[in-house]
Formats: C-alpha cells, sequence, structure tokens
C-alpha cells in the first residue's frame, strides 16, 4: 500500500522499504512525492508569482509556504528550504538567466514573425529590392502610424538679408496648430488610393474650442479609413499596421470585463458608456461632460469555456448582475469569508487571494484584454503590432515627419487656417518615397541590433557603422568588445 506523508516520517520509510527489498536509496527518492506535484499548490504558486511582477525570487516562495493560512490549506507542516525552492522555480517554468528587455518581448517577436513576407529595398538603390525576392508573391505591407503637429509661425530663421533691409515686427508665439496624422510603408509611401482621390492623412485642429482633442474614437475612425482604402486599392498584399503605445491607443471597448467597479452581491449592475448621436459624435449635458449610460459588462471566459456574468433568462433573478462571489465560486474559489476589496484596493504585496477583486484581477481572461483598437482592426482581417515606448528610432515615420518639417519651414508665416493646411499638405507630398524607404532601413538596423542583444548606446553605433547594410553581422558583439562600446 502507497501512503503520501509529507516530512521526515515519510524519507525514513521510504529507505527502510528498499532496503527491505535490496535496493539501495535512489530507488527511494523516486517513491518520495514532491509537493510540488500536487496541482492545487502548484496552480495556487504560480498566481502568486505572477503577482509578484518581473523581479521575482525562490526565497519569496518559501515565505509563501511559511504562512499559515496557506500550510493549513495545503496540509503543510512547514515551509521549504532555499534550495528546494529554487528547484521549484524550474519546475514553475523560471530559469536564472539575464532577461532579455522587456520592451522587445513582443515587437520583436511579432516583427521577425511577419519579416520573411516583407519587401526589402535595397540600401545602394532604395528604388529596387534586394537579390533574390520574387516580384509576383505575396507580401506583407506593414503600415506605421503616427501623428505630428505644425504651427503657423514655424519657418527657418536664417536667410540672407540685405544690408540695407530693415527689421519688420514679427508675430508672438508659434500660431495656431495643426495636427497631421497619417499612415506609412516603405513600399508606397504615404496611404493613398491609387487614382489619388482619397488620402489617410487627417488633419485636427486640436484644443478645447476648435476640434477638441484626439482621443481613441479618432482613431479609431482614422483606422477605419485607412482600412477602407487598403480593402479598395491594395488587395493584393497583407497589410499590418504598427502603433506606438499611447494611452489612447490601448483604450478598452466599453463594457469590456474589469473587476475595478464590480460589487460582490448579485444586483442590478453595469460599466458607464458614453452616448453617441446618429452622426458618431459625443452627446454631452448642460455642464459640457459626456452624457454617460449603464451598459452590460462582456462574459467571461473560464477552463475553455464561456462564464455568463448575467442570470439568464428562466432564472429567479434574471437579468441581475451575479457578482463577484458568484462568479468566483462558479470558478472554484471559497469566497465565503472573503470581503469585496481590501480598504483603498491596497491590498498586501504578493497577495493574490486576500479580496475578491484581487483574485479577479489575477484571472486570464481579466489581465488578457484585447484594446479597441485591436478588436476593430481583427474583425476586418488587420494584424496590429505595438511599439516599445520611448524607441523613435523604431518607426522611420518619426525621420519622414522630419523631412516634413524641414520642407515646411521653407514656406512662408501661414497667416489663415486654409494657409497653414495648404502648406502642411505639401509638404507631406513633397517627401521622395527613396527617402522614406532608407528611413525605413535605418529602424530595420536599429531593430536587428535589439534583436541581437545589443543595447540602447550599442545600436546607434551600430547603426550608424553599418549604414549601408539592412542587418549587422554576427560579428557585432566582437567589434562592440574591441571598440570598448558598453
Amino acid at each position: 500500500m502507497c501512503l503520501r506523508i509529507y516530512g521526515v516520517a515519510w524519507s525514513a520509510a521510504a529507505l527502510k522499504t528498499v532496503q527491505f527489498v535490496g535496493k539501495g536509496p535512489y530507488m527511494s527518492r523516486k517513491w518520495t512525492n514532491s509537493w510540488i506535484e500536487d496541482k492545487d499548490l502548484k496552480a495556487k504558486l504560480l498566481v502568486h508569482l505572477q503577482s509578484l511582477g518581473k523581479y521575482v525570487t525562490a526565497s519569496k516562495i518559501v515565505k509563501y509556504l511559511a504562512k499559515p493560512d496557506v500550510q493549513r490549506r495545503h496540509n503543510l507542516s512547514k515551509t521549504v528550504s532555499l534550495v528546494m525552492a529554487q528547484c521549484w522555480m524550474k519546475t514553475c517554468g523560471f530559469r536564472w538567466t539575464t532577461a532579455k528587455n522587456g520592451q522587445y518581448n513582443k515587437f520583436l517577436p511579432a516583427w521577425y514573425a511577419l519579416e520573411s513576407k516583407m519587401r526589402k529595398w535595397s540600401s545602394v538603390d532604395p528604388a529596387k529590392l534586394d537579390e533574390g525576392q520574387s516580384i509576383s508573391e505575396r507580401r506583407t505591407v506593414v503600415w506605421f502610424h503616427d501623428e505630428s503637429t505644425f504651427y503657423a509661425h514655424d519657418c527657418h530663421q536664417k536667410r540672407w538679408v540685405h544690408k540695407d533691409e530693415k527689421s519688420m515686427p514679427q508675430p508672438k508665439g508659434q500660431g495656431v496648430s495643426l495636427m497631421a496624422v497619417d499612415f506609412i510603408s516603405a513600399d508606397y509611401g504615404w496611404l493613398r488610393s491609387c487614382d489619388g482621390t482619397q488620402s489617410a492623412h487627417i488633419l485636427f485642429r486640436a484644443g478645447k474650442v476648435r476640434d477638441g482633442y484626439f482621443t481613441n474614437d479618432e482613431i479609431i475612425r482614422h483606422a477605419e479609413k485607412a482600412m477602407m482604402i487598403l480593402e479598395q486599392d491594395y488587395q493584393d498584399d497583407d497589410h499590418v499596421f504598427v502603433f506606438d503605445n499611447a494611452l489612447t491607443h490601448q483604450k478598452r471597448a466599453d463594457g469590456t470585463i474589469s473587476a475595478r467597479q464590480m460589487p460582490k452581491g448579485c444586483r442590478h449592475w453595469g460599466v458607464d458608456a458614453p452616448v453617441w448621436d446618429a452622426q458618431g459624435k459625443l452627446i454631452c449635458g448642460p455642464d459640457r461632460k459626456p452624457t454617460k449610460q449603464k451598459v452590460r459588462m462582456a462574459d467571461g471566459f473560464h477552463d475553455g469555456a464561456p462564464q455568463e456574468f448575467y442570470w439568464l433568462e428562466g432564472h429567479e433573478k434574471s437579468g441581475l448582475f451575479k457578482g463577484m462571489a458568484t462568479i468566483l465560486m462558479e470558478r472554484g474559489f471559497d469566497v465565503t469569508k472573503l470581503k469585496a476589496q481590501c480598504k483603498n484596493f491596497e491590498c498586501v504585496a504578493g497577495a493574490t487571494d486576500c479580496c475578491c477583486r484581487r483574485i479577479l484581477y489575477c484571472q486570464p481572461d481579466f489581465t488578457n484584454v484585447e484594446s479597441f483598437l485591436e478588436t476593430t482592426c481583427k474583425a476586418r482581417g488587420f494584424h496590429i503590432i505595438f511599439l516599445p515606448k520611448f524607441h523613435c528610432e523604431l518607426n522611420f515615420i518619426k525621420q519622414c515627419w522630419g523631412f516634413v518639417k524641414w520642407i515646411y519651414c521653407t514656406y512662408p508665416m501661414s497667416t489663415k487656417d486654409s494657409d497653414l493646411e495648404i502648406n502642411v499638405v505639401n509638404a507631406l507630398d513633397s517627401v521622395p518615397i527613396t527617402s522614406m524607404q532608407r528611413f525605413a532601413i535605418r529602424s530595420w538596423r536599429f531593430m536587428d541590433a535589439y534583436h541581437k542583444g545589443l543595447n540602447g548606446s550599442q545600436a546607434a553605433w551600430a547603426a550608424k557603422k553599418y549604414h549601408g547594410h539592412h542587418v549587422l553581422p554576427d560579428s557585432i558583439l566582437t567589434e562592440l568588445d574591441a571598440a570598448h562600446i558598453i
């Protein structure tokens, strides 16, 4: 008969048993069950480690298993040693190694998964493709999105001035502004229709008494405008959008699951959502604040199946929100003695099951929620990649904006809004496609540098040295050591 007993007693019994049957100590260790083999304990431990962030240590396991409530729940008499905790870290999928730069963990793998299908332009002659690429193959075109602001009084301060020219009073300040928002690719340049009658750019007059502010709603409308042009005129390619990591791009759809305001008990409840008119404009009240209405929250997803958050038709509480307690009990949690949330939702560091709200926060369907922008584009067959924060060198449209503004500053000051708009559009159309492709090649060199493990200063040095190449050589790390670039 095989009994599962934790601790020294089991080890001693196993050793005596194998000696009785003529086996060595190794066999007794094979008969010993490790605590980490308990699926419930391992699942709770994984949730706890994930809640700690990226700086996870084996000592955290020792402290977690030393808690009296954890020991009671899993029938433990003591915690584990630090050495055993380190072994458990490996069992839970962790490795002691130098971490990759987290900002590239999502972007670079997504980029290199598409790279084989992209067109690569020659660094010698950007108007031509690199050797060995077929023009007839279906390709993936990556469209980078960004915005830039132009001011009416922007112009070059230095010019040829005649010695007899008298000084003239100049207007103060930068003047009125105009935001230009556009998509660009190294394949086609600015996103325009083939006949030139439609353009994806948006000219936006930001300000409280002007067009307002460029919110997630404007981002969605801009993406829909771009997708319409691509579906009409660029059907022979697959298309991917690249956005920066701004909060306006990461906003979730109204009604998306969130544990922030959920009540613990069953009652009439919904989330606040803005009200729009038939023309798609936001309805505001007398106080000029957006009008809100209650909408049902989306359902969850647990153990591979949808989970209803509202009682269905036929139930005595039909249409009511189930509440956090019922939702968690349906997921196998015992929350009878738990409160809705800790005071001010300031839970103890590392806690994952201290209150109902914290438990829900750690659930996969509550943490892995797509943004509204991703949902909108995926519904029409377009994929989205988000750039890492604070890395403008990866978005070559930034250099294109610099080129546009250099041209714009050669124009006379814009005295009227109409002049400002005309000058901005003319400057946009003046950027040659070959310059765009050169800028794109430079961004690709930075991507390759980060992909090879270089940091910011090393990537800048390598991109400058190999300015005529798409990628860096495999010997780049040796060259960095020789040049003492840290």
